[in-house]
């Protein structure tokens, strides 16, 4: 059995408070495409979302990013094409909102995955180096495999998307896949 999990694809991260800009834009139809796959095949399909409060001083991201996916916030929606998916198919997608890079720290991810005998991950959405990078190596540690999505992933970093590409497949045992094609 197999999940797809797509990775913090709101509006802050593709252009708004934190955003990837253009390549995190240009992966759009390849996300909402994955996931109707994903959704029509009956595979179960979590959106992890970065969750953060207006007055939050203690989570360590404060210091490094500028304040980003605030609740009730236009910042937080899924993105474009994405959020058009997400509206028809909600009642089929497990929502889970996250507040830590990785979609498995404090949340049930892996209790929902276990209880569905899902044993392979496939990894989409932002940031490659930072959160899809964080989940991939939580799911390395509990023992799933791995697939991520080449042509589904971006970052704001050219240089840390390939490195988190080359980790993925050197370090985690991930594959690597483009137009549900094994790459690497």
């Amino acid at each position: 059995m197999k999940a797809l999990i797509v990775i913090d694809y709101t509006v802050d991260f593709v252009i708004g408070k934190l955003p990837c800009g253009e390549p995190a834009i240009a992966i759009e139809d390849r996300i909402a495409e994955l996931t109707q796959q994903f959704v029509r095949s009956g595979d179960f399909v979590v959106m992890a979302v970065d969750l953060h409060y207006e007055h939050e001083k203690l989570h360590p991201e404060h210091k490094l990013f500028p304040p980003h996916n605030i609740e009730g916030t236009p910042g937080r929606e899924l993105y474009g094409k994405l959020r058009d998916v997400y509206e028809a198919e909600h009642e089929s997608i497990y929502w889970m909102d996250k507040t830590r890079y990785s979609a498995f720290c404090g949340t049930d991810l892996e209790l929902q995955l276990r209880m569905r005998g899902i044993t392979e991950l496939h990894l989409v959405g932002v940031c490659t180096d930072i959160c899809v990078l964080h989940t991939a190596v939580d799911a390395y540690n509990r023992g799933f495999q791995i697939a991520v999505h080449a042509d589904s992933v971006a970052t704001f970093n050219p240089q840390g998307h390939e490195w988190a590409l080359q980790h993925f497949t050197g370090s985690l045992g991930a594959v690597l896949m483009k137009d549900n094609q094994l790459i690497r």
